[in-house]
């Protein structure tokens, strides 16, 4: 599927929005998460907004959900590789709202890395901090709030079928990559 064009080439590269976006994610999350630990002691709650929105500091060594406590190292690596391919990727960006995406990942990504390179009780071991508390969910920080709402977004944009150079895919796309590859429609191969 072709949707480079004269037009595409016109547009600006996004890479300085991308890493904009994701310097800011960083700073507002060890801001923040730097304002946590000096304010609430482990294990406190304060409530917010009643028992819907609480604060309380906890430290994670695992992934989302506190999953894989003992395998700090495995998280710290694989988000290393995120960080860096969205790097990479993110250098054919030419649209504004994939810029503001993958810079929210990149952001999110790099702020719990900071916590797992930097924080004990080790390098590449460390415990990423969360302070952030609502009903029914785990306890999360700024940085897994811009990993989630750049998913959703990557979901949204993908839907709407905005590439990441700013064209938009179309039913001659569409089309194109259906007479490329007829089985992606789900229709069995002949013979089988």
């Amino acid at each position: 599927m072709t949707t480079t064009d004269d037009n595409t080439k016109a547009r600006p590269r996004r890479y300085p929005l991308l890493l904009l976006v994701a310097l800011v994610a960083i700073a507002v999350d060890l801001a923040t998460k730097e304002w946590a630990l000096a304010t609430f002691r482990p294990g406190e709650n304060v409530d917010v907004i009643g028992s819907f929105l609480q604060f309380t500091l906890v430290f994670n060594t695992g992934a989302a959900f506190s999953l894989g406590t003992g395998y700090t190292w495995v998280f710290t690596i694989i988000a290393s590789v995120v960080v860096l391919g969205i790097g990479y990727i993110g250098w054919r960006v030419r649209s504004l709202w994939w810029g503001v995406t993958l810079g929210l990942m990149m952001g999110g990504a790099a702020g719990n890395l900071v916590d797992r390179f930097f924080r004990d009780p080790a390098p590449l071991h460390g415990a990423v901090v969360d302070f952030i508390r609502l009903p029914n969910w785990p306890v999360f920080n700024i940085a897994d709030s811009c990993v989630v709402v750049g998913a959703c977004l990557v979901v949204a944009l993908t839907f709407k079928g905005l590439n990441l150079d700013g064209t938009m895919v179309t039913d001659e796309d569409k089309a194109e990559a259906k007479t490329e590859n007829p089985d992606a429609d789900g229709e069995e191969k002949k013979g089988e």
